[in-house]
């Protein structure tokens, strides 16, 4: 009886790279499950938004010991949603692998940034209600630490057309997945083939669907605050719809 012979990671194949809060810790549970997929010991590995990761020659061991021995057929992938996100990162991912594969997860960015800032009251670490944070939040980020300022970013992580701009200036479109959080939550069993299908791997039959990561609202975003930040995206959106060839009519009011 023959061993299938076991390989060390020399490359990852691709990266769920964002957006937060679009849908992406359960999109890492499916991807998890699926036998010829390893997504590592971690959920988030935070590689290539360390930047002190990347003031000398980068070690790329630091990523991969958190990969087992892969068999031949077996991909591997990271989930990291602020790698949408933090500028530098785009350049680092195309540096370190120009053909790799990169999935990313969008989400009507009014309902994100609620969301992010729901999360952030949740965990004990935002002392403003919504509309205070959103309007403070350009203060609050301007020269704070990158880690701190994406962590208070309710707005400008919503921005999507710069950051999807930094990949499509680097990136190939047909190394690149965009998947609306919106169709993957209404229709969960297509859009998994489809992402699956785009990483070279049969779809995934058996697994049970189950929200993941989910936070209770401490209140609901009110009209006054939606119409706010619409106003703030709606150039944005449009952007997006040109560059996706999308209809995010649903993200509109």
């Amino acid at each position: 009886m023959f061993r299938t012979r076991r390989r060390k990671i020399e490359r990852l194949d691709f990266i769920l790279a964002g957006a937060q809060k679009s849908g992406t810790t359960a999109l890492h549970y499916f991807l998890s499950k699926h036998p010829d997929i390893t997504m590592g010991d971690q959920q988030e590995m935070h590689f290539f938004d360390n930047d002190a990761m990347f003031v000398a020659d980068v070690d790329y061991e630091q990523l991969h010991k958190h990969y087992p021995l892969l068999a031949p057929s077996k991909i591997a992938g990271d989930c990291t949603p602020s790698y949408l996100y933090h500028a530098p990162v785009a350049e680092r991912i195309w540096k370190y692998n120009p053909q790799i594969k990169l999935l990313i997860l969008l989400r009507n960015p009014v309902d994100r940034a609620f969301a992010h800032w729901n999360m952030q009251r949740f965990k004990g670490r935002e002392p403003l209600d919504f509309f205070d944070a959103v309007r403070e939040e350009q203060a609050r980020i301007a020269g704070a630490p990158p880690v701190e300022a994406r962590r208070f970013a309710y707005v400008d992580r919503g921005f999507y057309g710069r950051q999807l701009a930094r990949l499509f200036k680097l990136f190939p479109r047909e190394q690149m997945k965009v998947v609306k959080f919106e169709e993957f939550k209404e229709h969960q069993r297509e859009t998994l083939g489809s992402i699956f299908s785009f990483l070279g791997c049969k779809p995934l039959h058996s697994v049970r669907s189950k929200d993941r990561n989910i936070v209770p609202y401490q209140r609901a975003m009110n009209w006054e605050e939606r119409v706010f930040l619409y106003n703030l995206f709606a150039e944005d959106i449009a952007n997006v719809e040109q560059m996706l060839g999308w209809d995010c009519s649903d993200w509109k009011l």
